[in-house]
């Protein structure tokens, strides 16, 4: 199995308590944590299209340059559902910060521009949703297509979240330059099985972004039975890569049988355990890599 091993800024953007480092620094800290490549967050604080001119790019491309570090992404956050307030043009806002992300990966020399589907509104039924996301995405792929940019729509938001819908999603779209952001961590929350789904997603993806949980149960007191009741969902931590309860040795396996050698990134989400001192985040991040290649998946050089 052969993956290229990459690192997703959003881990030192200074969210979820989480120590801050810059762009142009978290490249030169991805290097030194042994990474290849880095997939970059398209916000605040890293490459927000309001902030990124040429001189950000430029310093970018020769924090890359000096450290030997490629760009295998660009992550954009989008919610293509659609809108109460019709007179407030959020899709077109939206169909620009593509644009703007597309125009920054073809600075960078990456083609590829991650992307979510939307999130669901109860008072919408869900097939107009599906639809709407189906004619967002296909705008998108339009505009992305002008910059040499495939788009990888991650399993993340409520619409086309499962496996098989997010294949009859792909197909339905239909664009040679949309693929799939595909994870583990969805799909194990969910109960599907890893190994399969992993491969008859592969054909289809593009890229794909790890982390690793554990599931911490929740009881409410009942004075009235002096009991517990069990509640739902679980709370999900984030714990040090390969001490959660998703099975990546048979995702990863899944993945490489189905055709897959693409970059396999590692984020910091959300709050992690140990708290988000740099010297944790470098170490969760270290850990990865570790994981990586003593599970026979032998990084790209």
């Amino acid at each position: 199995m052969s993956f290229e091993l990459s690192l997703f800024s959003i881990s030192y953007a200074g969210l979820w308590g989480q120590a801050q480092l810059g762009v142009v620094d978290f490249v030169a800290k991805a290097a030194e944590l042994g990474y290849p490549a880095v997939m970059l967050a398209g916000k605040r604080p890293h490459l927000a299209p309001l902030d990124t001119d040429e001189a950000l790019l430029e310093s970018v491309r020769e924090a890359m340059s000096r450290h030997r570090v490629r760009c295998s992404a660009v992550a954009g956050y989008t919610d293509f559902a659609p809108q109460r307030a019709a007179e407030v043009p959020f899709l077109e806002m939206q169909f620009d910060y593509v644009t703007s992300l597309c125009r920054i990966a073809s600075a960078l020399d990456t083609q590829i521009v991650r992307v979510f589907t939307a999130y669901e509104d109860a008072s919408l039924a869900p097939t107009p949703a599906w639809n709407h996301v189906v004619a967002c995405l296909r705008e998108c792929a339009v505009r992305a297509w002008d910059f040499g940019v495939t788009l990888a729509v991650q399993n993340h938001h409520d619409v086309a979240l499962h496996s098989d819908a997010l294949l009859d999603l792909i197909g339905e779209i239909d664009r040679a330059n949309v693929k799939l952001g595909f994870d583990a961590w969805s799909p194990a929350l969910r109960g599907e099985e890893l190994f399969e789904t992993a491969r008859r997603m592969a054909p289809y993806t593009a890229i794909t972004t790890n982390a690793d949980y554990v599931r911490i149960p929740r009881y409410r007191y009942r004075p009235e039975l002096v009991n517990y009741e069990r509640l739902e969902p679980d709370i999900v931590r984030a714990v040090p890569f390969g001490d959660g309860f998703i099975d990546y040795a048979a995702f990863f396996a899944g993945l490489s049988e189905g055709g897959f050698d693409g970059p396999a990134h590692y984020e910091m989400c959300s709050p992690i355990r140990g708290g988000g001192s740099l010297e944790n985040l470098d170490r969760y991040a270290r850990d990865y890599v570790e994981w990586m290649r003593q599970n026979a998946v032998a990084p790209k050089s």
